[in-house]
């Protein structure tokens, strides 16, 4: 369990430094599937939809995922079949994503927006080469090849 809140808190920092609303709801057991025993969803606002939409999850899985790809941990018994020895068990697994991409763009993107383009996060900014605002506008596109030879005829 101090794992699996060690896990959620390194997202919960990654999301303070971004800037986003949001809030960490623990799951009720009536709403887990089958893998989780425990479940932190951090949910962020998105002012678009007026709604928390989930980020983040972060499942405490025992030994189900364990038990898919036959992950063991124990002391290996040296007999004719080399099979494990009975105090060989299954491990146990936590399943969290940090970022998921798509969804962190979108939060991104309703929570900074402005009139005229979207602001870009301070801690973003050195990624950015920084560049603090992107505006929604831009020059004229230039021409592709194919319309250069359409004017050139």
């Amino acid at each position: 369990q101090r794992e699996q809140k060690r896990m959620l808190a390194a997202a919960e920092d990654f999301y303070q430094s971004l800037g986003f609303p949001y809030r960490v709801v623990c799951i009720v057991s009536g709403e887990l599937n089958d893998a989780a025993v425990k479940k932190y969803d951090l949910e962020a606002w998105f002012p678009g939809q007026q709604a928390y939409r989930e980020l983040v999850s972060c499942s405490n899985c025992t030994d189900y995922q364990a038990r898919g790809v036959e992950t063991r941990c124990g002391v290996k018994k040296n007999n004719k079949d080399d099979a494990m020895n009975a105090r060989a068990s299954y491990v146990h697994m936590l399943n969290s994503t940090l970022c998921a991409t798509g969804r962190g763009i979108c939060c991104l993107l309703e929570n900074y927006q402005e009139e005229d383009g979207v602001r870009v996060p301070e801690v973003l900014q050195p990624f950015m080469g920084g560049i603090d605002f992107m505006p929604f506008t831009r020059g004229p596109l230039e021409a592709t090849k194919g319309e250069k030879g359409k004017k050139k005829k």
